[in-house]
C-alpha cells in the first residue's frame, strides 16, 4: 500500500518542511512505499508564473467591470488600483524573477538593481529607509530583496481584492489559532471555495490520479496549514472516497489532544500525536487488516459514532538510531524560492537558501523552563543519537539534494553532541554550513565555539527570554543575564551569529522589569555580542506548567473549560502584572534600530513616546516607562568578570586545528655557550608564525601537536598530555602551556574542550 504524504499551504518558500522526509525515511527502513508532496510550493508556482497572474488579474477585472462596461474602483484602494494598471508588466516580469528567486537567473540581478524593470507598489516605499542596507549588501541580495517586495505587493494585491486569507507562509491562520470550537472552520469549510482553494485541489487532484494510494497523511505542523489540510481531505472524501486520512504534526500534538467533535471525523478518519512513526506502521497494518483499531497507537478515530483514543497497541515508539534518514525525493528541490526581507539577520536564515532539516536530540535534554510544553512527548522524551550516525545521514542528504546546509531543528542542542558533531564533520573533511538552537549555558566556551565554527557552524539561536534574573529564575531557565551575555560573547568572538529570543508579558512582570529588560538588550547589541533578537509576548499553554498550575505564578486562567477541538493557549489575568500590550510596539521599535546599530544613545522612554504603528494608526497610549535600574555597564562589566583564561581541568580534551608544524633543528651560540634548539614553523589559511623552543621541547611539541589534532579519533585528555611532557623529563607543564611562545598556539587552534 503506497502512502501519500502531503504538506498543505503554506510553510516556507525556501526548504521544505521536513516532517514527511522524515517519515519517508522511516518507511524507507521498513520497506513501505511512500509519495510525498509539498503542496504550498506547488501552489505558490501556479499562482506566480504567467499563466496564474493573468487568471488573477482577469478574475479582478471582472469585479471591476459593471454591466454596462464601466469600471467601478469604489472598492477598491489606490495601491490596488496601481497594480491593476501595472498589470501587464507584473505578467510579463513574473516568471523571470521566480527564476532568479531559484538560483537559475542570476544574471538578472542587474535589471532588477536598476529599477526600471520590476513594476512597484506600496512595499517599495519602504525603501529610502533601507538605503544604508543596500551600501553592505551587494548586488545578488538587494535583487533578491527587490524582487521580495515585488512579491509582497503582489501578495498584498490578492489579500485585498481576490482571498484575505492568504498569506506566503500561511493560509487562514485565524481559523487555527485558538480555536476551542470547530464551529467557525466547520462553517468555513461549507462556504464555496476560495480562489486559492481552487488552485490547491486542481494540483491535488493531479496528484491522486498520478499515484496509486490507499492512505493520505497530512502533516500539519502550524495553525496556517489546518484550513488547507481540510479543506484537501474534504475533496478527497468527495471524489475519492476509498481513500483513508490521516492527520498529524505539530498542530495536532499540541492543539488536538483532547479532540472530541465528532465533526471533525467527517473530514479525517485518523489523528496521530507525537512521534509518528509507529502509530503510522500501526496504521498501515490495520487497513491492511492485521490490527484492530483499538490496538492502534496515540491515535484518535471514529469508533461507534463516537471520537475514541485508540492506544492499546503494544508497539514500542523507535529509537532515533533506527527511524531513517530523512528522504526528500520527489520534492522540487531546485524550485523553493529564496527571499530576502532583510529586517532580521535570522529571519533571513529561515527564508534564504536551501536547508537539510535534521535532529540532533529528541526532546529537550534540560526539560524544565515553566513556559514550555515540557509535558509532551515532543520535548520531556530526552534521546541524544550519535555523532557518528549524524555525519552518516548528513552525507547521504547530501548525495540525495546536493544541498551542504543543515538546519538541526532541535528544541535545544546539547553542548557535548554539538562537540562530537563537530569533531565528526572536522574528521570527515566534510565541507558544510549549519546552524541550530541553543540554550545559553556555560559549558559553551570560547573554545568550544571555536571548534563548533571550525566544523562550518555559522550561527545559533538561544532563549534569553525575559532578560531579567527573577523572572529567569521563575522560569526555571537554569541561566542568568550575565551567563547569557558570556556565551552570546563567546559566540560572537568565534565568528558565528547570535539571535535571541526575547519575551515579555510572562506571569507577574512589571514595567520595572520590562524596561530593565530592554536595557540589558541595549547593551548586548551595543557591545556587539548580539546580531538578532525578536520580542515574543508571552502566551500561556495548557501543557506548560504555567499554564498546567497557573496559581503557583500569582495568575487566573480565564475558563478552566476544555474545548470540543484545539486546546492549548489559554486565556489568564495577571493583577501583578503590567499592561504588556502597551509596551509592543515600543519593544519591537526599539529593538528594529539596535539591530542595524543605531538608537543606543537614546533614553528607553524614547521608544515609547510614539505609539503609531507601521500603517500609522496610533495604538494604545504610550505607557508609563520608569528608568531603568540596570547600570548602564552592567553587561561589560560581567563580560570582564568571567574572562579568565579556561582553568586546565584534568579531563578536558586538548586538541589542536591547525596543521602540523615543519621542525627545523639548529643551534644557538650566547656568550660563547651553544645551546640545541628547535624552530616550529606554523602554516595557516592566512598567515604563517613561527615558535622557537629548546631541542627537547621542541621536539615533544611537534610529536604531540600530531597525536592531540583534531584530525585523530582518539584525542588525548590534558591528564594524558601533562603525563607524556612529564616522560620526557621537561619543566613544569602548567608554566610551559603558558609562556609567551605557546601562546601562540592557544591564539591559532589550541583549544580545550
Amino acid at each position: 500500500m503506497k502512502t501519500l504524504l502531503i504538506t498543505p499551504p503554506f510553510t516556507q518558500l525556501n526548504t521544505p518542511y521536513p516532517a514527511t522526509a522524515y517519515i519517508k525515511g522511516f518507511l524507507n527502513t521498513t520497506g513501505q512505499p511512500c509519495y510525498q508532496v509539498d503542496l504550498g510550493l506547488e501552489v505558490i508556482l501556479a499562482l506566480f508564473s504567467k499563466n496564474g497572474l493573468t487568471e488573477l488579474f482577469e478574475n479582478v477585472n471582472k469585479k471591476l467591470t459593471t454591466e454596462n462596461g464601466e469600471v467601478e474602483k469604489a472598492d477598491f484602494s489606490e495601491n490596488s488600483l496601481r497594480i491593476i494598471a501595472l498589470q501587464n508588466d507584473y505578467i510579463h516580469t513574473i516568471e523571470p524573477v521566480i527564476l532568479f528567486l531559484q538560483g537559475k537567473n542570476p544574471s538578472l540581478a542587474q535589471l532588477i538593481c536598476a529599477q526600471d524593470y520590476l513594476p512597484e507598489a506600496s512595499r517599495f516605499d519602504q525603501l529610502e529607509e533601507l538605503d544604508w542596507a543596500f551600501g553592505s549588501m551587494g548586488t545578488q541580495d538587494k535583487a533578491k530583496h527587490l524582487a521580495t517586495l515585488y512579491l509582497e505587493d503582489i501578495s498584498d494585491f490578492i489579500i485585498e481584492c481576490i482571498d484575505p486569507n492568504f498569506g506566503f507562509s500561511r493560509y487562514a491562520e485565524r481559523l487555527g489559532r485558538s480555536a476551542n470550537s470547530f464551529d467557525e472552520l466547520y462553517e468555513s469549510l461549507n462556504q464555496p471555495l476560495s480562489y486559492i482553494d481552487e488552485i490547491t485541489l486542481a494540483i491535488l487532484s493531479e496528484k491522486l490520479m498520478a499515484q496509486k494510494t490507499k492512505l493520505v497523511g497530512f502533516s500539519v505542523p502550524f495553525p496556517g496549514n489546518l484550513y488547507s489540510a481540510f479543506r484537501c481531505a474534504q475533496y478527497i472524501k468527495k471524489h475519492f472516497p476509498d481513500l483513508k486520512i490521516v492527520m498529524g504534526g505539530g498542530f495536532a500534538n499540541t492543539e488536538l489532544r483532547s479532540v472530541s467533535d465528532a465533526r471533525v471525523f467527517e473530514f479525517l478518519d485518523f489523528i496521530t500525536l507525537d512521534d509518528g512513526e509507529a502509530p503510522l506502521q500501526n496504521l498501515l497494518e490495520h487497513l491492511d487488516n492485521k490490527r484492530d483499531i483499538l490496538e492502534l497507537k496515540r491515535t484518535f478515530a471514529l469508533v461507534d459514532s463516537k471520537v475514541r483514543y485508540c492506544n492499546g497497541s503494544k508497539t514500542k515508539d523507535y529509537p532515533q538510531s533506527k527511524v531513517g534518514t530523512p528522504d526528500y525525493s520527489d520534492l522540487q528541490l531546485d524550485h523553493y524560492i529564496s527571499v530576502i526581507e532583510i529586517v532580521n539577520p535570522m529571519h533571513r536564515l529561515w527564508s534564504d537558501g536551501r536547508w537539510n532539516k535534521l535532529t540532533m536530540a529528541h526532546g529537550c535534554y534540560w526539560g524544565k523552563c515553566t513556559f514550555c510544553d515540557i509535558s509532551l512527548d515532543y520535548i520531556k522524551n530526552y534521546e541524544p543519537i550519535n555523532a557518528k550516525i549524524l555525519v552518516d545521514r548528513m552525507e547521504q542528504m547530501i548525495a540525495q539534494t546536493g544541498e551542504t546546509g543543515f538546519h538541526f531543528v532541535d528544541e535545544a542542542s546539547p553542548p557535548a553532541l554539538m562537540r562530537d558533531l563537530a569533531l565528526e564533520i572536522i574528521r570527515r573533511n566534510l565541507t558544510v554550513t549549519w546552524w541550530t538552537n541553543i540554550r545559553f549555558e556555560k559549558n559553551f566556551t570560547l573554545d568550544l565555539c571555536i571548534l563548533l565554527k571550525a566544523s562550518g557552524c555559522i550561527a545559533v539561536s538561544g532563549g534569553l527570554e525575559v532578560a531579567s534574573d527573577r523572572l529567569l529564575e521563575l522560569i526555571k531557565k537554569g541561566v542568568t543575564v550575565a551567563q547569557v551575555a558570556q556565551v552570546a560573547h563567546n559566540f560572537t568572538e568565534a565568528g558565528m551569529m547570535v539571535h535571541a529570543y526575547l519575551m515579555y508579558g510572562f506571569p507577574t512582570q512589571t514595567a520595572q522589569e520590562t524596561i530593565d529588560s530592554l536595557e540589558m538588550v541595549r547593551q548586548m547589541f551595543e557591545l556587539g555580542i548580539l546580531q538578532s533578537a525578536f520580542w515574543h509576548q508571552f502566551a500561556m499553554t495548557a501543557h506548560a506548567p504555567v499554564g498546567m498550575y497557573p496559581a503557583q505564578f500569582g495568575v487566573q486562567k480565564k475558563s478552566a473549560e476544555i474545548g470540543t477541538f484545539a486546546n492549548n493557549d489559554l486565556e489568564f489575568t495577571d493583577a501583578k502584572g503590567a499592561d504588556h500590550e502597551s509596551f509592543s510596539f515600543g519593544l519591537k521599535k526599539s529593538l528594529y534600530n539596535y539591530m542595524h546599530g543605531i538608537g543606543f544613545e537614546f533614553p528607553l522612554q524614547y521608544w515609547f513616546e510614539d505609539q503609531s504603528n507601521a500603517s500609522g494608526i496610533p495604538s494604545k497610549g504610550a505607557p508609563k516607562v520608569p528608568k531603568t535600574k540596570i547600570a548602564p555597564n552592567f553587561i561589560e562589566k560581567a563580560l570582564h568578570e568571567n574572562m579568565a583564561l579556561n582553568t586546565l581541568k584534568p579531563n578536558h580534551k586538548m586538541i589542536w586545528l591547525g596543521n602540523i608544524p615543519n621542525i627545523q633543528l639548529f643551534t644557538k651560540t650566547k656568550k660563547g655557550l651553544s645551546f640545541e634548539m628547535a624552530r616550529l614553523v606554523f602554516h595557516g589559511k592566512r598567515d604563517s608564525f613561527e615558535i622557537v623552543l629548546n631541542e627537547n621541547a621542541g621536539n615533544w611539541l611537534h610529536g604531540i601537536l600530531s597525536k592531540i589534532s583534531v584530525k585523530n579519533h582518539e584525542n588525548l585528555t590534558v591528564k594524558q598530555v601533562m603525563e607524556s611532557y612529564e616522560k620526557a623529563d621537561l619543566e613544569d607543564f602548567e608554566l610551559f602551556l603558558y609562556n609567551k611562545p605557546v601562546n601562540k598556539l592557544f591564539e591559532n587552534g589550541l583549544i580545550l574542550v
